[in-house]
Parts: structure tokens; C-alpha cells; sequence
């Protein structure tokens, strides 16, 4: 318990194939997997985590047949009335472009941030409609308007700064990254903070994930030995840095 990981970033993927394979459509397996982000969330919390930042949606998945982004739209709405954030004291919030959500959707998400503001407990981060080439992109193009405006000096210019233009820049970097489903890739996700993750991917689907299952990417994230470019010997074998 001394070893928790302080956040967890997961890639949420599979529930579409979830309810294909029972014979059901991939609005069921979303549903599905919200209620794998209610246990997950709860476990969390009673774990010790302080950040869990989930990929609910990306950019990219703007491409998806409408019905289904409908489908998902009405279910971040209907989510966001759970009490599990007051239940749980978890802060809520979201990166993103958010402002190509429909405005329902953007009105509620304020209003939850609003209303989980004071929890402390942990903050439960929703990247939606996010990809870490906008955000790096977005970066970018803050800090060279202030470089043109003279604000900023070109030697000025570190990792530091383009952190801090990041929208997670109220958050440490993740210590572990999940992603279920079986597939074994970032899909532009948080390139810019796991450049030190540890990273943990598992067959099961998303609506299967288990509290034992955190379980056992947290006991994963243990048993490594997390050096930063440093070699064994100058890494203490019990650290969590």
C-alpha cells in the first residue's frame, strides 16, 4: 500500500467489442462501461489514488457513425448525474476541445466541475474530445504568440514551459497507464506525460475490468523499478520515483 501509484491514467477500450460479441450494439457496451468507471473510480479513491484521467473520447473519434457519437453525448450527460463524485469526494474535471461538444453537453460538465470543486479526496480527469497532437499543437502555438508579442524569449523556451501550456498542468505526469481491450498501443493519448510511465496493457475489455484487475496492473506497477535515465544502482530498490 505504500507503493499506490499517485495517477493512473487508463485507456478504456473495448466496449464496443464487448456488446458486438454478446450480440448487442455498441451503445450497450458503452453503458456497460460506464458503470466499470463507477467501481473503478470507487476503488480508486478507497486505494489512495489522487488522479485518475480516463479517455472517454478522442478527436479522432469524431469520425464515428453519428448515431453512435449521439449515443455517447447522451451517455456523458446521464453519467454526469451520478453521485459517485459526492459519494466518494472526487473532484471532477475535463481536458479537451470542449468546445466541440453540443452545448448541453458543455454546460453540464461545467456544472458538474462546479459542484465537485471542493472534494478532495481525488480528482477523476475526463479527457474528451482530446488527442495529445492538439494539445501539443495548442502548446505550441501559445508559446509563439508569446514569443511574437516579446512576452516569451526564444531561449526561454523548456520543457517546463510547454508542461506548463499542457491542459494537465494541475496534475503530476501518470506513474501508470492502463490501457484494457488488447490492443497494444498510445492512440495519442498523453504522449507528452507518460514519457516516464510505466505502461500496463490487459486482454480483458473495458465492462469486464475488475477491481481485481486494477489490482493487478497496481502489483505490475510495483514490482518495476522506475529509474528516469538512472542506472539500478543509483535507484533505491524499494522507490516509488
Amino acid at each position: 500500500m505504500n507503493r499506490i501509484p499517485q495517477h493512473i491514467a487508463i485507456i478504456m477500450d473495448g466496449n464496443g467489442r464487448w456488446a458486438l460479441e454478446q450480440g448487442k450494439p455498441r451503445s450497450f457496451g458503452h453503458q456497460a462501461g460506464v458503470d466499470a468507471v463507477r467501481r473503478i473510480t470507487s476503488e480508486c479513491t478507497r486505494l489512495g489514488v489522487k488522479f485518475l484521467t480516463l479517455y472517454t473520447f478522442s478527436t479522432e473519434n469524431w469520425n464515428r457513425p453519428v448515431d453512435e457519437i449521439a449515443s455517447l453525448m447522451s451517455l456523458v450527460l446521464s453519467s454526469l448525474e451520478d453521485e459517485i463524485f459526492m459519494k466518494n469526494n472526487v473532484r471532477f474535471r475535463v481536458i479537451g476541445e470542449i468546445e466541440r461538444l453540443p452545448k448541453d453537453v458543455q454546460e453540464k460538465l461545467q456544472e458538474t466541475m462546479d459542484h465537485t470543486a471542493a472534494n478532495t479526496n481525488m480528482q477523476m480527469v475526463v479527457a474528451l474530445s482530446y488527442s495529445s497532437r492538439w494539445e501539443i499543437t495548442r502548446a505550441t502555438r501559445q508559446i509563439a504568440q508569446e514569443v511574437k508579442e516579446g512576452k516569451t524569449a526564444l531561449e526561454d523556451i523548456s520543457e517546463e514551459m510547454l508542461s506548463r501550456h499542457m491542459v494537465t498542468n494541475f496534475m503530476p505526469d501518470p506513474d501508470l497507464l492502463i490501457r484494457t481491450g488488447a490492443e497494444v498501443r498510445i492512440s495519442n493519448y498523453l504522449l507528452w506525460q507518460i514519457a516516464y510511465s510505466e505502461l500496463y496493457f490487459c486482454d480483458t475489455y473495458w465492462p469486464d475490468f475488475m477491481e481485481a484487475d486494477l489490482h493487478e496492473a497496481i502489483a505490475c506497477y510495483q514490482s518495476r523499478q522506475r529509474r528516469f535515465g538512472k542506472t539500478e544502482a543509483q535507484v533505491e530498490p524499494d522507490a516509488t520515483e
